[in-house]
C-alpha cells in the first residue's frame, strides 16, 4: 500500500508532462482539424472558396454581357493592351515579393520579411493606380458606368477586383506594422502565410480577368 503511495505522485507528474506536450504542440502549431490544417488557413480557404463564388458571377455577368455596347464605344476602341500588359506584369511580380516575404517568416528573419510585405504593397499600389488612370481615360473616352450593360459589368467586374487589391494592400501594411512591433500572437510565419494566400488568390483573379477580358476580342 505504501509503494502504491510513494508512485502516486509520479505518475501525476508523467500525466501532468503528458498534457504539457500537448498543450506545447497547440501552442506552436495551433488548433488543428481532422484535415491537418489549422482552424486559421481553413477559414482562409473558406473565404477563399466564397470569393471563387463571388467573383465567378461577376465573370459570366461580363462574358453575357460584353457585347451589349450601345452606341457607346467598343472595347477595339479602348483597350491599351501594352499598357494593361505592363500593370499585370507589377501585379504578377508582387506574387513573387510576397512568396520571399513568405519565405523570411519561415525564417524568423523579420527585417527582410517586412521589406518583401512593403514592396508586394508599392507594387500592388501601382497597379491600382494604373487601373485609376485606365478607368479616367476610359471615362473621357466616352464609356461612362451607365452607358451600356459592357460598361456596367466591365467598372463592376475590374472596379471589385481592384477594390480586393486595396484591402490587400491595406492588410499587407497593417502586417508590416505589427511584425515591426512585434505584435503578432501565435504562429508569426503563419500569419504572413494567410496574408501571401489572400494576394495570390487576387493574382490568380487577375490573370483570368485580363485574359478574358482584354485578350480574348468580343
Amino acid at each position: 500500500m505504501s509503494d502504491i503511495v510513494a508512485d502516486a505522485p509520479e505518475a501525476v507528474e508523467d500525466h501532468a508532462a503528458d498534457h504539457g506536450d500537448h498543450g506545447g504542440h497547440g501552442a506552436h502549431g495551433g488548433h488543428h482539424t481532422s484535415l491537418g490544417l489549422s482552424n486559421t488557413k481553413l477559414a482562409m480557404w473558406l473565404f477563399l472558396g466564397s470569393e471563387c463564388l463571388l467573383f465567378g458571377g461577376l465573370i459570366s455577368t461580363y462574358m453575357l454581357y460584353r457585347n451589349r455596347q450601345g452606341s457607346g464605344p467598343s472595347p477595339d476602341q479602348l483597350w491599351d493592351i501594352p499598357f494593361t500588359s505592363a500593370s499585370s506584369f507589377v501585379l504578377l511580380m508582387s506574387s513573387l515579393t510576397m512568396v520571399l516575404a513568405v519565405s523570411a517568416a519561415g525564417r524568423k528573419d523579420d527585417r527582410n520579411t517586412n521589406l518583401w510585405l512593403t514592396v508586394t504593397a508599392v507594387l500592388g499600389g501601382l497597379f491600382v493606380a494604373g487601373q485609376v488612370y485606365e478607368f479616367t481615360t476610359f471615362y473621357r473616352e466616352g464609356l461612362g458606368y451607365t452607358d451600356s450593360l459592357f460598361a456596367s459589368s466591365f467598372y463592376t467586374l475590374t472596379g471589385f477586383h481592384g477594390v480586393h487589391v486595396s484591402i490587400g494592400i491595406i492588410m499587407l501594411l497593417a502586417t508590416v506594422g505589427m511584425v515591426a512591433k512585434n505584435r503578432i500572437s501565435g504562429d508569426k510565419a503563419e500569419t504572413i502565410e494567410m496574408v501571401g494566400l489572400y494576394w495570390h488568390f487576387v493574382d490568380i483573379v487577375w490573370i483570368i480577368i485580363f485574359t478574358l477580358v482584354y485578350l480574348i476580342p468580343a
